[in-house]
């Protein structure tokens, strides 16, 4: 093992570099609020679909989701899924084996070898 690349607080940050990073970090968020702004005026907004039906951009937006699922897209289910709070809980469970029951399987295994 080389200790010589394990010094803890070894490199300190600037003045400079922190603030690159608070630069960085506000460019980001007002890049991701923009889009969300641009994303927010296109759901709202009326389109004329192919039918020469009006609908809103949400509307739309889900009509398409919906279709891309029906054809076969998992993450478009998914994403429905997740809109409509129908997302499956993830958790895991833990319990206590007896030991009795863990020296039977282990038995088992060892036989099945």
């Amino acid at each position: 093992m080389n200790d010589e690349n394990l010094k803890p607080g070894e490199y300190k940050f600037t003045k400079e570099d922190a603030a690159k990073g608070g630069r960085r970090s506000g460019e980001t968020k007002r890049r991701r609020k923009a889009f969300a702004e641009a994303y927010e005026v296109l759901l709202a907004r009326k389109f004329v679909d192919g039918g020469g039906n009006e609908v809103m951009g949400v509307d739309a937006l889900a009509a398409r989701t919906f279709q891309a699922a029906m054809d076969g897209d998992l993450s478009a289910a998914k994403h429905i899924q997740a809109s409509v709070g129908e997302q499956p809980v993830q958790r895991i469970e833990t319990v206590e084996i007896p030991q009795e029951a863990y020296e039977a399987v282990r038995r088992a295994l060892e036989i099945a070898e």
